[in-house]
């Protein structure tokens, strides 16, 4: 499941003409990278869902085969991260399932981290398995941190803390049973996220490269250079 009907406020004026996932980084819309690393994985389909200038990314799909692309249709009403899955349940089955911000942007540098996230799936000890990146060294992200780690994976929330050393990065594998006894209509993910915390089953697996923050036209610059660095830079091996 491929987010992609937000109204993308603060990268307005862009937004007002072009939806945000269409927005391009290192010559390529972030959309584009979102499902390039889906298919890299071995993921054969898709379900994207649209909103805002919902039509243009429609257009920019039509020709796309890998994955092969379902849109889930919020014209009508914007769901939000939680709602959204929600409402495009029946097309995605009843097993465990990618689910990813399409402005989720990074460079690698162990391997494709989806595929890592895929082999770390444990169905009988998670019910969430979220990437993170590290607070410390993300390109234009400015906020305090989202979660603490445990050594087995386990997550817990910032809470009172000045500051956690890592930040939900838009990616998470995810069982559709979670989504029992949720509201109707529009509703955040961070609902699931406490739920699988109290279950003891929200478990996170740190991202092996640098994340990438596009939330504003100032950041896309950033971006842009720290994207260009890491396609020249040699790849290292997971430490």
């Amino acid at each position: 499941m491929v987010l992609a009907a937000g109204l993308g406020k603060r990268m307005r004026p862009i937004t007002d003409t072009l939806p945000k996932p269409l927005v391009s980084i290192g010559g390529k819309p972030m959309l584009d990278h979102a499902l390039d690393r889906l298919a890299e994985a071995g993921v054969e389909e898709a379900v994207v869902n649209v909103h805002h200038l919902a039509a243009l990314i429609e257009a920019h799909l039509a020709g796309r085969s890998a994955p092969r692309i379902t849109i889930s249709d919020e014209r009508a009403l914007l769901l939000e991260t939680g709602g959204g899955v929600k409402k495009a349940l029946p097309l995605l089955g009843s097993e465990p399932f990618f689910h990813v911000n399409s402005d989720s942007l990074w460079s690698e540098s162990g391997g494709s981290a989806m595929q890592v996230m895929a082999r770390s799936w444990d169905a009988a000890r998670m019910d969430m398995l979220l990437l993170l990146a590290q607070r410390e060294g993300s390109v234009g992200f400015d906020g305090r941190g989202d979660f603490f780690k445990a050594a087995d994976g386990l997550l817990t929330r910032r809470g009172s803390a000045e500051s956690a050393p890592f930040v939900y990065a838009g990616v998470a594998i995810m069982k559709p049973d979670l989504f029992a006894d949720t509201p109707e209509g529009p509703f955040s993910l961070n609902l699931l996220f406490d739920r699988a915390i109290a279950a003891g089953r929200l478990h996170g697996l740190v991202l092996a490269g640098q994340w990438l923050h596009v939330g504003t036209p100032e950041a896309i610059a950033p971006a842009e250079a720290a994207f260009a660095a890491a396609q020249t830079a040699p790849a290292r091996a997971d430490g």
